[in-house]
């Protein structure tokens, strides 16, 4: 492409390493589509006959139809998938291929593709969060009265319910949603027709392609469209963050299947045994989507630390933009389908949950509560429930079995119906507040979630 400049042939190390074609090949689609709106453009400038560009769109619509067959060479001389699309153009249909790069660069070619395939993802990742939300709010709606411990630190805190916990991740996602969403917007733009750096002295209507392409507008700034990776970066930093509520639900259900805690029971078909130990059978789906995320996160790390010292305008660094961004979008593809998949058959062992959320220490706040409003200052109320919890771990007594003598040795504010706060159901019925977990609450929240989400 560039041999009327050098007389020695490019060196086969220098090929190996500079080519791209090796994984930008799954760009062609998006490459074929933005090559036939360039050459329609040409058309309506001038530069092509009608003849030569019905070529063009037919040789490209057969070089796409070889390429889903699996019958394309793809050359690593031709370093991408533009230059291999091209050469096998001009191969097909001669001298009109040679008129499809007028006016083009590659660089404005490659963000073209690039951003035609980010909005194609991002719709498709969002399609794969909906899909897990639909089943976190069916099961949410399952287990809508389920009681399960609430932990802070790690160490039981206040009793809530499955569901109200389950929501706490639809809620995640949905913001994954509309940080994808938000983002398809910077994405949503067309490069095409900046040129090199320059744009070009041949003057094809931008706003045409954009519109056949789908772009909301064309750029407006030629060596900032060039340059700009922006898009990707800020795709990369929102899968990473689905990898992070993803890692946080795996840790929660790492959790809840441990014999220690015994809440839930994963599918066998979504577990694994150990070789050695017969008796195992280990969660390494929920393992492996926490291992996973690192992985997002350097992905993020690795275009980031590509970009972060380069000059105006397009410099061969910037090919490093492509295997982070299409190694996250596979492992999110994959991570959300497999979650969404093994939560659907995931049962919840609601005995075990109910015996562990039967702590009576789980509502110390609401002793609390019941003495402010016997008038104590919470301050004050806090104190007093303190050293009742105090005297039961010291007597070796449930808090709730402490006798209205010892309590009122405490203080005079505990009356002999101080203990109703323990009752378990009437304690979290109390809990309507809006996003408080009471179980009609959280029917109200799936059914809100059913709405949006159907």
């Amino acid at each position: 492409m560039w041999k009327g400049r050098f007389s020695q042939q490019t060196a086969d190390l220098v090929q190996q390493f500079g080519e791209s074609i090796s994984y930008d090949w799954r760009l062609y689609k998006h490459d074929v589509r933005g090559s036939i709106a360039h050459a329609r453009a040409q058309l309506n400038a001038g530069l092509l006959t009608a003849d030569e560009f019905a070529q063009i769109e037919a040789g490209l619509r057969s070089i796409e139809a070889d390429i889903d067959a699996g019958n394309m060479e793809w050359s690593i001389a031709l370093e991408d998938v533009h230059m291999n699309i091209e050469s096998e153009l001009t191969k097909r249909i001669g001298a009109a291929g040679g008129k499809l790069h007028t006016a083009r660069s590659r660089n404005d070619q490659v963000a073209t593709d690039t951003r035609l395939y980010c909005r194609e993802m991002i719709d498709v990742t969002i399609d794969l969060i909906r899909d897990l939300q639909r089943v976190l709010v069916t099961k949410a709606e399952q287990y809508a009265e389920s009681v399960v411990p609430g932990y802070t630190h790690l160490q039981r805190g206040q009793p809530v319910t499955i569901g109200h916990h389950l929501l706490a991740y639809v809620e995640m996602l949905d913001r994954d949603a509309d940080r994808l969403t938000d983002a398809r917007k910077r994405v949503n733009i067309s490069p095409l027709g900046s040129g090199a750096l320059a744009g070009s002295t041949i003057n094809l209507d931008r706003h045409a392609i954009a519109a056949e392409l789908e772009f909301d507008r064309p750029t407006t700034n030629s060596m900032d469209a060039i340059a700009d990776r922006d898009y990707i970066a800020e795709i990369l930093f929102a899968l990473a963050l689905v990898g992070t509520h993803l890692s946080r639900f795996s840790e929660d259900l790492i959790l809840w299947t441990s014999a220690e805690f015994g809440f839930a029971t994963l599918s066998d078909a979504h577990t694994t045994g150990s070789s050695l130990m017969p008796q195992k059978k280990n969660p390494d789906v929920a393992e492996i989507t926490r291992g996973k995320t690192g992985r997002l996160y350097g992905n993020l790390v690795a275009l980031l630390t590509a970009v972060k010292g380069l000059p105006l305008t397009y410099n061969r660094d910037l090919q490093e933009d492509k295997e982070p961004l299409f190694d996250s979008i596979d492992t999110i593809s994959l991570t959300l389908r497999v979650n969404t998949e093994m939560i659907a058959a995931m049962e919840i062992n609601e005995e075990r949950t109910l015996a562990a959320a039967s702590d009576p220490m789980l509502l110390a706040t609401d002793l609390a509560d019941y003495l402010v409003k016997q008038g104590v200052p919470f301050r004050s109320a806090h104190e007093l429930v303190g050293t009742a919890v105090a005297l039961s771990v010291e007597t070796n007594t449930p808090l709730d079995k402490l006798s209205d003598e010892q309590l009122q040795n405490i203080s005079e504010s505990y009356g002999p119906d101080a203990r109703e706060v323990f009752d378990l159901k009437r304690a979290l019925a109390a809990r309507t507040n809006p996003g408080a977990p009471s179980p009609q609450n959280v029917r109200s929240e799936c059914q809100r979630w059913s709405d949006k989400l159907s």
